[in-house]
């Protein structure tokens, strides 16, 4: 498993050791560095690969806020803080979670889950081929940390849900999976599969009633055909129409 590499930053000392206690708890994080002022995270930067920052935003000469949009290149980013009226500047930043002070281990893990989903997302659109190996009849995908098996011919269609997708099968129920649409999508045989919308990746075999652009499979279920993709789904209707 590939830890995430922390580093937390706050000029309370027993808040920067409560924060570096619980990230020690957490078996996906890596403490890297305690830094007492914005400053002092600067050379760790400077020096060191970091994925993940716990900042707190009200410190004295420079504070967390202003450090944050100083950086230009920022790792992943939680806050921390005792001031509520900060947070939608953080999230302004980019921030993924925003701490208030003081919070329990388990508002604290919630937070750092949240960092773990979006560190392996972007790996995984990096490095597709790890999360994902196929042939021309299955894919092994990674799920709840087990590789399962899916043949193709019973995949109906892939629906992209922000940081995951979810494989809608014939026989079972859905598959959900963090991996990016884009990367699935090129894994994918292009003679049977199409990308339809943003969200949307159908089985072309499994297409059976078209309306006014909307692949129809029951009366819950009717995916739309996006205007970039309408020309080559239509392209697809022509070459397989007969009137």
């Amino acid at each position: 498993m590939t830890k995430i590499k922390c580093i937390a930053i706050d000029d309370e000392p027993l808040a920067l050791q409560q924060i570096a206690a619980y990230i020690n708890k957490l078996p996906f994080l890596e403490l890297i560095a305690e830094c007492s002022s914005a400053f002092t995270a600067f050379e760790v930067l400077e020096k060191q690969d970091i994925d993940l920052m716990f900042v707190d935003i009200n410190m004295p000469d420079l504070n967390g806020l202003e450090f944050v949009k100083s950086l230009t290149q920022k790792p992943l980013l939680i806050f921390t803080t005792a001031y509520s009226e900060y947070a939608l500047e953080g999230f302004k930043v980019d921030a993924l979670d925003y701490l208030l002070k003081p919070f329990s281990f388990a508002e604290f893990s919630k937070a750092a889950s949240k960092a773990r989903s979006q560190f392996e997302l972007v790996q995984n659109a990096q490095n597709p081929s790890e999360k994902l190996e196929s042939n021309d009849d299955f894919l092994f995908i990674k799920s709840e940390y087990k590789l399962v098996r899916i043949n193709l011919n019973d995949i109906l269609y892939i629906e992209g849900m922000k940081e995951y997708v979810r494989i809608h099968l014939l026989s079972q129920k859905p598959i959900m999976t963090l991996l990016s649409m884009k990367a699935l999508e090129e894994k994918l045989p292009e003679e049977k599969f199409m990308r339809i919308h943003r969200s949307y990746i159908v089985n072309l075999e499994k297409v059976s009633t078209v309306e006014r652009f909307r692949i129809v499979y029951d009366d819950k279920t009717r995916l739309p055909v996006s205007d970039n993709y309408k020309e080559k789904f239509q392209e697809f209707l022509d070459k397989n129409f007969m009137g």
